[in-house]
């Protein structure tokens, strides 16, 4: 990691089109995957503190270092209506960085949730507030405030690369980064895939069987598949 990027907060960043995150705001984080071609996702090891999470918003980027979560606050004040926080750290860490008093704060400034490489704590807390957070960890080990980060710098958290202003969809299956610039295209896409999944779920509701419908007993029986009485 280049020192240059620490110590750094850029005040001005491109946020994706609203009504485009709206659009995005309507579907799963699977539809989106899939319909933009399966890429985006976030580890799997992120996941909601609590169940029924879900938040789509734009990103305002955190470098966190290990067990400092100074630019947590930092990040605060750069909040906007809709932003989503997403914060990763220079290296391997699952301190508790975030908890109710944060969440407070970055609600009354526009933020509508976070996602971190990292552990959080208030957990009873954060889930009557209902505000969404997705981790690595729960842990109610704190942490301090001596070491600078960088906010709205882009990041890669829990492998995936996020840019500041990227879509940001998470819900019960996990996180799904949408690069601004194809915001459009992937709501777009994502709506096709659901009005035609739509179709699907209504005929296999009827009684049709998936071996039918995606025509799979002739490879099936290419493949060697035998059924025996």
């Amino acid at each position: 990691m280049s020192m240059n990027n620490l110590g750094i907060v850029r005040r001005r960043i491109e946020r994706a089109d609203p009504a485009a995150v709206e659009q995005l705001s309507r579907f799963g984080v699977a539809t989106i995957h899939e319909a933009m071609g399966r890429v985006g996702l976030m580890k799997p090891t992120i996941r909601p503190i609590y169940q029924g999470a879900h938040v789509c918003g734009t990103a305002v980027t955190v470098l966190l270092q290990p067990g400092d979560n100074w630019m947590l606050h930092v990040a605060a004040e750069q909040l906007r209506d809709g932003d989503v926080v997403v914060a990763a750290c220079t290296t391997d860490s699952e301190d508790g960085y975030f908890g109710d008093l944060l969440a407070t704060s970055f609600r009354a400034r526009g933020g509508r949730g976070l996602i971190i490489d990292g552990g959080v704590r208030d957990v009873k807390d954060l889930t009557a507030m209902q505000f969404p957070v997705f981790s690595r960890a729960i842990n109610a080990r704190g942490t301090v405030k001596a070491t600078l980060g960088s906010v709205n710098i882009p990041v890669v958290c829990a492998g995936a690369l996020v840019n500041p202003g990227d879509v940001v969809i998470a819900d019960d299956d996990g996180v799904v980064v949408v690069p601004a610039a194809i915001a459009r295209q992937a709501a777009d896409a994502a709506a096709a895939r659901e009005a035609n999944e739509a179709d699907k779920r209504k005929r296999l509701a009827a009684g049709e069987l998936g071996l039918d419908m995606y025509r799979m007993r002739e490879p099936l029986e290419k493949a060697g598949l035998k059924y025996i009485d």
